[in-house]
């Protein structure tokens, strides 16, 4: 199920690139890893590592949350994780991510198969989050 988000929450999303991501560990327990992430005007994409906790927690359960704050301010974001680890999407939402990480708007776009190699090296896979909830305090 896709939420809307109202104007207040896109901007604050929209503008940062750093969020605390809770996923559910086996026994139960959180586990939280802070991400880099992108947000493409109906997700949030984060690209892991196939070999991390993060990614193995949301395949075992995809029901993830997200944490993007600034001093007191906060969005809140729930949603379930499509875990993506197949071309050409993997490597379509990897190059968002890093698009907004670099700041260069252009990168991968004239060859993004120049970081196959890379998405591959480095064991790539993506998280693509659709909010559900989100809450926004100060």
């Amino acid at each position: 199920m896709s939420l809307a988000l109202d104007a207040d929450q896109l901007a604050f999303l929209s503008a940062r690139k750093w969020a605390v991501l809770g996923t559910g560990r086996a026994d139960g327990s959180p586990q939280l890893s802070t991400v880099a992430y992108a947000w493409d005007g109906e997700a949030i994409l984060v690209s892991v590592k196939a070999y991390t906790a993060k990614w193995k927690n949301a395949l075992r359960q995809p029901r993830v949350c997200l944490v993007v704050n600034e001093d007191r301010k906060q969005l809140v974001v729930y949603g379930d994780a499509e875990c993506i680890d197949e071309d050409p999407a993997r490597l379509e939402h990897t190059l968002a991510v890093l698009r907004v990480l670099t700041g260069d708007a252009e990168l991968g776009r004239e060859d993004p198969n120049s970081f196959l190699p890379m998405c591959n090296d480095q064991q790539r896979t993506v998280l693509r989050i659709v909010p559900a909830k989100a809450l926004m305090n100060d």
